[in-house]
């Protein structure tokens, strides 16, 4: 009995309705992007969807849950969309043309009102609520940085990155500056911006 209970309130795909999983998500993502996350309820949620609250409580133990599960969905429908699944920063063999088109894409996303609303609230719910934050990076941020590392790596194993160089530390060159910029207002987000941030990154500011 106990572990029928203990199975039942972990989310299991095979007991949920495909219909009413896309509701809550969406009404998730909706009402954050509306609301903010402090104002976000399961009750609030459970209402927009046309869904019993407990309904979200057999699947998910907090709006938390609800609303990483809500945007990891939301960007594997885009990756499956694009026909790119499991998602990966292509290897041309020109790593400057790769990085381009992968912070190319990054910016359609960051004007996509769909990951825009959702994402920048959570964002910035995450700098001062800290679970949340640490939630976001492990299970949004941090997958998507790792991209960005095998690439880099593989471009070491080319001979077009010293060997030296730390992966981790040198996407930041060029990933952070537009996070900056995105989440702070500083600047237009724009192509051009982007593919000089990889210019930068890979040929630095001294002269040549």
């Amino acid at each position: 009995m106990a572990q029928n209970q203990s199975s039942s309130s972990a989310p299991d795909t095979s007991r949920r309705s495909e219909r009413s999983r896309r509701a809550i998500y969406d009404a998730a993502l909706a009402l954050v992007a509306e609301v903010g996350y402090p104002k976000t309820t399961i009750e609030g949620i459970a209402s927009r969807a046309g869904v019993g609250k407990q309904t979200i409580y057999r699947w998910w133990s907090s709006k938390a849950d609800v609303l990483l599960d809500a945007f990891l969905d939301l960007g594997n429908q885009a990756a499956e969309a694009a026909g790119q699944v499991p998602y990966s920063i292509p290897d041309s063999g020109d790593l400057a043309a790769d990085l381009k088109y992968v912070l190319r894409a990054t910016v359609d996303e960051l004007h996509d009102p769909a990951f825009e609303a959702p994402s920048r609230a959570l964002a910035a719910e995450g700098l001062v609520n800290e679970e949340l934050g640490r939630r976001f990076v492990a299970q949004l941020l941090e997958p998507q940085l790792q991209l960005y590392v095998g690439r880099l790596r593989a471009a070491q194993e080319a001979g077009q990155v010293r060997p030296e160089v730390d992966p981790r530390i040198a996407l930041e060159l060029f990933v952070s500056p537009l996070a900056q910029r995105w989440l702070q207002h500083t600047g237009p987000i724009t192509y051009e911006y982007t593919d000089t941030l990889v210019d930068y990154a890979l040929h630095g500011l001294a002269p040549r």
